[in-house]
Formats: structure tokens, C-alpha cells, sequence
């Protein structure tokens, strides 16, 4: 069974079956995390709760430890032993990488310089399902201090490789999901960011936090006016030969197609 795509993604540790459901049952799409969530000593008691624990695989990703990692061997015989077709690879560099998960829909995780130089490359491999952002393992990968400002804004280094991922995604058909929101409690920052995101054009966010779900949701979902106009502008243009005037505005092929993506993101 293959992942069916919705845009509020929630990480889960993988040594904490005991939050798999509910983190099922809050998120659209679970993420279970083998790698930065989990120790070391805590990585082969996780595998063997994934597998003991199992998921809807059209709603769940599976967070693998990166392509030099020691644990990626014991990460993909673990997976054998499960239904899951959909894999984070976390700090993707080249599409080559992906080639030991061919048998996979890979998420491809850019949070390195070398991932984010090679990103369109990356995007175009034939297993790639999505691209995500890393802001935090970005900048620790750049020698740097904090992806963020004093303000909360992005530096400019973190929002050319959103934009860079963001643009490499959607240039080759595939997914983008933004990177986390990592202040917990400011949940007013994170629908200002995820409403960003949405008008940017990505597909999706990724959230650590159950309690960001339905704030990422809320900003996904379109407005009943912003679903009203689209709705009357796709039945127009049923009838209409080009482009054609609707409540004062002239309707293009662009605006026809931002229809479209509204009714799409009804969901």
C-alpha cells in the first residue's frame, strides 16, 4: 500500500510505541522517528517496536538513520519485516542515495550544504515521493548558530534552501514539506509561518509537537470564501472559451489553476 498524501505531518519517537496511536488518531501522517529522536542504545528496541506495533502504512513514514550511518542495515531489514512503503531519509546529498530504498517512496531530508547544492538532483530521482527541509541540521552542518533571528525570521541562508527545496520539489512533481516549528507554545508564530508556507506552495508541514496538528491543518484548509470563489470560477470556465471576468477580475489559466489547488486543499 502506498502513502496517500496530507499536508499535517507529526514526528513520533520510535522507542515510544506508546504514542504511536494517538499520534496516529491527532496527525494526518505519522512520522516514526528511528533517528534523531532515538538513542543510540534505544535504535534496536524501536525497530522491534515498530514491527510489533503497527500502523496504517497509507498514513505512516518511517524516519531511517542516514545513508553512512552504522544502523541503515539493521533499518532496512527491519522495514522487510513491515507493510511500509514510505521512508524519511534524513540528510540526502546526492540521488544516488536513494537508490538503496528503490523499492520505497523516500522522503528526501535537505539539511546540508552538500544535500541543499545538489537538491534539483535529488528531486528528480525516480523514487523520490518528497522533499523536507532541515532547518536546524542546516545550520549545525554550516558551522552556524541558529537558523533564526532575534525576530523569529529565518536567516538568509535557511530561507534559500526553503526556497531552493520548495523550488526543486514542485519543478520535478513532487511534494514539499516545510521544515518544523520548533518555539511549542507559540502556536500564533507557527499559523504566520504555516500560512507563508501555504501561499509559498508546499504541500505540507512537518510538526514535533501534537498541539501544532490542528493549527497546520487550520492554515492548509481553504477559507469558506477563498472555496466559494473557486468553486464559481472552475463551474464558469466549464462554459467559457479562454479567459473570462469574474466579480471584476479577469480568470486565466494561473488563476484557474490557483482554483484548483484551493478545492484541492478541501480536504
Amino acid at each position: 500500500m502506498t502513502l496517500e498524501f496530507k499536508p499535517a505531518w507529526l514526528f513520533v519517537p520510535g522507542d515510544r510505541p506508546d504514542r504511536y496511536t494517538k499520534a496516529a488518531e491527532r496527525s494526518d501522517i505519522v512520522i516514526l522517528d528511528l533517528e534523531d529522536a532515538v538513542n543510540d542504545g534505544d535504535k534496536a528496541a524501536a525497530r522491534e517496536s515498530i514491527i510489533d506495533y503497527p500502523l496504517d502504512p497509507t498514513r505512516t513514514v518511517v524516519r531511517i538513520n542516514a545513508r553512512d550511518s552504522d544502523h541503515l542495515g539493521e533499518d532496512l531489514a527491519m522495514l522487510a519485516k513491515t507493510a511500509y512503503t514510505a521512508v524519511m531519509l534524513p540528510k540526502a546529498e546526492h540521488a544516488s542515495d536513494l537508490t538503496v530504498l528503490a523499492d520505497y517512496q523516500v522522503i528526501a531530508l535537505i539539511e546540508t550544504a552538500l544535500g541543499a547544492v545538489n537538491v534539483a538532483e535529488i528531486a528528480a530521482a525516480a523514487n523520490a515521493y518528497a522533499l523536507m527541509w532541515g532547518s536546524e541540521d542546516l545550520i549545525a552542518d554550516l558551522g552556524g548558530g541558529s537558523s533564526r533571528t532575534a525576530d523569529g525570521s529565518y536567516r538568509d541562508v535557511a530561507k534559500h534552501v526553503r526556497n531552493s527545496t520548495l523550488l526543486a520539489a514542485r519543478a520535478h512533481g513532487k511534494f514539499a514539506l516545510d521544515s518544523i516549528w520548533a518555539d511549542i507554545p507559540n502556536l500564533e508564530g507557527l499559523a504566520e509561518e504555516t500560512e507563508d508556507a501555504v501561499q509559498s506552495g508546499f504541500s505540507g508541514k512537518v510538526s514535533i509537537h501534537p498541539n501544532h496538528v490542528p493549527v497546520v491543518r487550520d492554515a492548509f484548509r481553504p477559507s469558506e470564501e477563498q472555496l466559494t470563489w473557486a468553486k464559481a470560477v472552475l463551474e464558469l470556465a466549464k462554459s467559457e472559451k479562454g479567459a473570462f471576468a469574474y466579480e471584476g477580475k479577469m480568470i486565466d489559466a494561473p488563476l484557474l489553476k490557483h482554483a484548483e489547488l484551493i478545492v484541492a486543499r478541501d480536504v
